[in-house]
């Protein structure tokens, strides 16, 4: 965009709706000022992605009366700094408008924002008509830092005000693949500290827009030089430093941040120094993989985005678990169930929702499966089977996750027949489950009611544990019909036992 020229762009969806606001402001004669991202992202040509407006006026009642005229849904974020947010949903996708309030100049708000190149403003009157660098305020150079690349503190105190932005800095870096600038990263130092005492929902929302990107394992490694990852995740500071055995090139936490790097990069989001063309060859990525991950989970998040969280903490129950046996061995007996439990509390902590909870959760405790389905050959459709029962749709996140743990193991010292080996198990089992849907939910031939009216029984547990073993004996050949079944089930009561679930082999 060139001084003194306007911007020609088709008018877009958020133009539409930026017109909408100014109707309504300007016939309340409302001093307004589009601010923050939507200038920035404009002034680099990229599609907006947030829509903040500062007003000369009570930003709650502005929001308020917005929500209640544009059939939107009002959100208090802020009471005491006066920030409220509506959310418009069309049914095919949602508006976000954030308001805020200031009662001097917008040279003096702006001055109180975080970051230079999110200091900037333009009248609201302005971007309806099709904005040029002549309408930008920007009071504090952050044109140049943008033309520079450059994230910039406003001022020193910026994260005494808001610690949020000490995560938002690596964030807004890693996104526009800026450079934080050195005066800023030792301000981020100083007050890291901070990072305690931010709102859990605050810090969950900064994670999720992380993890969204491409090389968030890049992202996750400057946190934790800059003393913030384990600010977020306490935890993680007991595997620093924590040996493995032999077939591990790098320690407990190393690894950790190695499998979101080889995550990303075998999901094809960039490259990994211990990757080359002839390990990704064989990953088995394909379409209805990508658009399995990219399913929402829930608001903000993605499976693909929970998925780089669990590999992150994949082997947090490691520290608290090691243990050698009487031959020397070392071992991590119960790992990915204590992992789990852990997580589950963490990600609690951190606000994050039940669903997004559930998935990662899962996906820790069962990270190791895939490669305890077969001990030779491929495995069973019972094995499959009970993979996926215990697992449900994370069962396909987990396969990838497991990939990633492997190449992160054994980093610069991977051995490629191996590797091979494992691509073919997993897209082994990535075909059954979509070739042989009976494997998966095998159709019902017999149900509790034919059990107990068969077989005199009472209702109970007992049941529904013979269903299971019915089902287990479908998918595995044994039983195809009613009659079959109900003689399965009567050997089944006989011999006293019914089929073991899987244990958590580690």
């Amino acid at each position: 965009m060139e001084d003194g020229k306007k911007d020609e762009s088709p008018a877009s969806a958020a133009q539409v709706l930026l017109n909408r606001l100014d109707d309504y402001l300007s016939g309340r004669e409302i001093e307004s000022y589009v601010v923050g991202g939507y200038v920035r992202d404009r002034l680099l040509s990229r599609l907006p992605a947030d829509i903040d407006i500062a007003v000369k006026a009570n930003a709650r009642e502005i929001a308020s009366g917005v929500a209640e005229d544009f059939r939107g849904t009002f959100v208090l974020l802020d009471e005491k700094n006066d920030i409220a947010r509506v959310v418009l949903n069309d049914g095919n996708s949602a508006d976000v408008i954030d308001f805020s309030s200031f009662t001097g100049s917008i040279k003096a708000d702006l001055l109180r924002r975080d970051f230079t190149i999110d200091a900037l403003a333009v009248p609201l009157k302005a971007v309806r008509e099709g904005f040029g660098l002549s309408d930008v305020i920007d009071p504090t150079g952050g044109r140049k830092d943008i033309e520079n690349t450059i994230i910039r503190a406003v001022e020193e105190r910026v994260f005494l005000f808001d610690a949020v932005r000490l995560l938002r800095a690596v964030r807004l870096a890693g996104e526009f693949g800026f450079t934080i600038e050195p005066g800023t990263e030792e301000l981020i130092r100083e007050y890291g500290h901070l990072i305690f005492d931010v709102p859990g929902e605050r810090i969950r929302e900064e994670l999720l827009r992380l993890t969204a990107l491409p090389h968030a394992g890049q992202m996750f490694r400057r946190l934790d030089r800059l003393g913030l990852l384990t600010g977020i995740f306490p935890e993680l500071e007991d595997s620093r430093g924590v040996e493995q055995p032999g077939e591990h090139y790098w320690d407990v936490l190393e690894h950790s941040l190695a499998a979101v790097e080889a995550l990303e990069c075998i999901l094809g989001e960039g490259d990994w120094v211990h990757t080359s063309g002839e390990v990704l060859d064989h990953v088995p990525l394909s379409d209805v993989i990508r658009q399995h991950l990219a399913a929402v989970i829930s608001g903000g998040s993605t499976r693909k985005s929970l998925l780089k969280i669990a590999a992150l903490l994949h082997d947090i129950g490691k520290p608290s678990t090691k243990a050698f046996d009487e031959t020397g061995r070392m071992r991590f007996l119960g790992h990915s169930r204590e992992g789990a439990g852990l997580v589950a509390g963490m990600l609690e902590r951190l606000r994050f929702s039940s669903k997004e909870i559930k998935v990662i959760e899962t996906a820790v405790n069962h990270h190791m499966r895939p490669m305890q389905l077969s001990q030779e050959g491929m495995p069973t459709n019972r094995a499959i089977y009970r993979y996926f029962r215990d697992t449900g749709e994370t069962g396909l996140d987990i396969l990838f996750l497991n990939l990633a743990d492997h190449l992160a193991a054994r980093g610069p010292e991977l051995d490629i027949d191996g590797w091979k080996e494992h691509n073919t198990l997993v897209e082994y089992v990535i075909n059954k489950r979509f070739e042989k849907e009976d494997i998966i939910n095998p159709p019902g031939i017999i149900n509790g009611y034919d059990i107990m009216k068969s077989l005199g029984l009472e209702p109970g547990p007992k049941i529904g544990e013979l269903l299971e073993a019915v089902r287990e004996a479908q998918v595995s050949g044994e039983i195809q019909d009613r009659e079959e079944a109900l003689s399965f089930v009567k050997r089944v009561i006989a011999a006293g036992e019914l089929p073991a679930r899987e244990n958590d082999i580690n």
